[in-house]
């Protein structure tokens, strides 16, 4: 009888504490926060799949609640980034007073950042970068426990404000890159002394740098790329002592560089495009921590000499389209680590050293536009870079012989580029082993011969360029065997370098071409002394399944014939085919051109992003004569004045970078006027300066 009355009393007590426990369980979202989120919901017109019907806001995706055991749990966690919402952020986010982690990166949202946002006492984390969201920041931020705050890749405009600075001192990451923000670096960003990384880059800020910015001394990362920020890089940079990357590429720096380098842990320095002069500071030549240094498109003079027994880590230089003289050092060639080396567009004379058969890991080299001799020499210490893939060597070994009776092996080499040599003699047969090859460009030299049958072993071939030459005999058929403009499968498979071969702004918007794969598929053999049919007997078929060809130019030879009709061919203007008097345009509709006014060179402009290009051009035949117009160097060297009188046509591509938009440019007239390379890129001049093709070159800054 006991034991039934303590079992009784058990099962009591056991109902007496399950109504709180379920309590708890069903109201488990605080209502604050719940009403908070609830309102938030309503701002987003697409990507928000939340059950608001449901209570326990702490089981909607994206959102995390605390571990506390009371009965009203309270959102610390809103994490939806990448969920392609679209809308607005409500100002009821501010509701949710106890929020540490605030992430919306990768969305299209778009209005305006909430002022009470920045005041979230509790706020550690906040993401809002890629989205669509404008306006001046909210001023009279209060987030003291603030440690990150990333709001880059929108439209923010107006000043930059380091309020957040001032009102807390755990701030350690801040992004304000890749938007509209204008007037100076703002001097409070001394203020945030546990800053590690500051990146203010691709906006519109001018000025000098502060001195207070010299005082962060737990700072590793400073980005300050494509902005507008003058004067000198002073001394105090010195006393950065924790910097590892430093990038001021594409500003309007000026005066010599600060030797105080031995300060500095700095591994990785941008500083192209600026207006850096006098001779490199020796305790930058003999750093023992630089891996990648890249002082292009700069004034600096001298000799190159980098001290590569001291640059243990260097594994990258980009030191073109500057004003250094003399030989090319061989000391370069002790630098056994080098992947990646750019010397174009300098005043460096004689022959390649002997010693840079030793670079082993050198994957890309470009030797452009110097004053180089001995082409067989070249290649002959070239050959044992086992790992070369990219090799540029335009404008050099003028009037030399093509060397041709030789076994010179690159087997390894996917990009050569040799135009505007006005070298002789014919295609040479150990060109044959370089099986990987996806880019070939031999423009704008004496070649003669027939070309080769052998082509069509070129798997991976997809951009040929063999303009201006005097090449003779017919179109070999063997090129419409050419894989790589077939498959868009093994087309796509881009090839890696160590730079970008140029970028240009345009609009506002700085693009690059950074690798192979963002090059249309070219064949083009004008202006050369080709004759007999387009294709012995009838156009074969086969012709036409070149689907993935791009760009096809035949124009100013002897051949006759009709001209295909299927396949790419009727996306390919009649300018593709002109001054060959045989050739025959059947009956069809093709697409032309629209012609502008004759005061007009160049109509309105088209982006198109790489990688989308190949699906379109299988789809739908790609667009049809593109020609880049604007004319100065490689990196980032076009000078936006005579963008329309010289046309840049891409040929070459590098980069271990990901997918970027391409400026396309209609011409209106040919695609094939007479061409002029800089640095790595073919400049193509308009019929108006083909008169005078020196006065092009120089003018357009080679």
């Amino acid at each position: 009888m006991q034991y039934s009355y303590l079992c009784f009393t058990f099962i009591l007590l056991t109902i007496s504490f399950k109504a709180p426990f379920t309590r708890s369980e069903n109201f488990s979202c605080n209502s604050n926060d719940l009403r908070s989120l609830t309102s938030f919901s309503r701002s987003i017109d697409y990507g928000l799949d939340w059950n608001t019907s449901d209570s326990n806001c702490c089981t909607w995706i994206g959102v995390t609640c605390d571990n506390s055991t009371v009965s009203s749990k309270r959102v610390v966690r809103l994490e939806l980034g990448s969920k392609r919402l679209n809308g607005i952020i409500s100002e009821s986010l501010a509701g949710l007073d106890q929020l540490r982690i605030l992430n919306f990166s990768q969305n299209f949202l778009h209005g305006y950042l909430p002022a009470r946002l920045l005041h979230l006492q509790n706020l550690e984390i906040i993401d809002s970068s890629n989205n669509d969201l404008v306006g001046p920041l909210p001023g009279g931020s209060n987030l003291s426990l603030i440690r990150y705050v990333d709001i880059s890749r929108n439209n923010f405009n107006g000043s930059v404000d380091a309020a957040l600075c001032e009102s807390s001192s755990y701030i350690h990451t801040l992004n304000l890159g890749n938007n509209y923000f204008t007037g100076e670096v703002p001097a409070n960003f001394g203020r945030c002394s546990s800053l590690q990384q500051l990146f203010l880059n691709d906006n519109q800020l001018s000025g000098n740098l502060p001195k207070s910015l010299w005082q962060l001394r737990n700072l590793r990362i400073l980005h300050l790329q494509h902005n507008l920020v003058s004067g000198p890089l002073n001394d105090e940079i010195g006393k950065l002592s924790n910097l590892v990357e430093l990038d001021i590429s594409s500003n309007k720096f000026s005066g010599i560089l600060p030797d105080v380098f031995e300060r500095l842990k700095l591994e990785n320095f941008f500083a192209s495009s600026n207006n850096f002069s006098g001779h490199l500071p020796m305790s930058l030549v003999n750093s023992p921590y630089i891996v990648i240094l890249n002082l292009n498109n700069n004034t600096l003079k001298g000799p190159i000499n980098l001290n590569c027994s001291a640059m243990v880590h260097l594994t990258s230089v980009d030191l073109g389209s500057n004003n250094f003289h003399g030989p090319l050092p061989d000391v370069i060639s002790s630098c056994q680590r080098l992947t990646n080396l750019n010397l174009a567009r300098n005043n460096l004379g004689g022959e390649v050293p002997f010693a840079f058969k030793n670079l082993q890991a050198l994957r890309s080299l470009s030797l452009s536009n110097n004053s180089l001799v001995n082409i067989s020499s070249a290649l002959a210490i070239l050959q044992h870079c086992r790992n070369l893939t990219s090799l540029f060597l335009s404008f050099n070994f003028h009037g030399e012989q093509m060397p041709r009776n030789v076994n010179f092996q690159f087997r390894n080499l996917r990009a050569l580029a040799i135009p505007y040599c006005e070298l002789t003699g014919s295609i040479p047969t150990w060109l044959s082993g370089s099986k990987m090859l996806q880019l070939l460009d031999l423009s704008w030299n004496r070649l003669y011969g027939t070309i080769p049958f052998w082509f069509h072993e070129f798997k991976y071939l997809f951009y040929m360029d063999l303009s201006n030459n005097s090449f003779t005999g017919e179109v070999p058929e063997s090129l419409t065997e050419l894989q790589g403009l077939i498959n868009m499968k093994i087309s796509s498979e881009g090839l890696s370098l160590g730079f970008p071969l140029f970028s240009f702004v345009a609009d506002g918007a700085k693009l690059k071409y950074k690798g192979i794969w963002g090059f249309r598929p070219t064949l083009d053999l004008s202006y050369n002394k080709l004759t007999g049919p387009l294709w012995p007997g009838e156009i074969p078929l086969s012709l036409e399944k070149l689907s993935f060809l791009s760009k096809f130019s035949i124009a100013y030879n002897q051949l006759h014939g009709d001209i295909p009709t299927g396949g790419q061919f009727l996306t390919f203007p009649p300018s593709s085919f002109e001054g060959n008097k045989g050739l025959r345009e059947q009956q069809l509709t093709r697409f032309q051109p629209q012609q502008a006014p004759h005061d007009v060179q160049l109509a309105d402009e088209e982006m198109t992003i790489i990688g989308l290009q190949f699906g379109l051009g299988v789809m739908t035949g790609f667009l049809f004569t593109v020609t880049l117009c604007f004319a100065s160097g490689w990196v980032e060297l076009f000078d936006e004045g005579e963008r329309l009188r010289c046309g840049v046509s891409p040929y070459l591509s590098d980069s271990s970078f990901s997918s970027m938009e391409i400026l396309r440019r209609r011409h209106t007239h040919t695609y094939h006027h007479n061409k002029q390379v800089v640095d790595n890129v073919i400049v193509s001049c308009t019929p108006k300066a083909q008169e005078d093709n020196t006065k092009c070159l120089n003018n357009g800054g080679s």
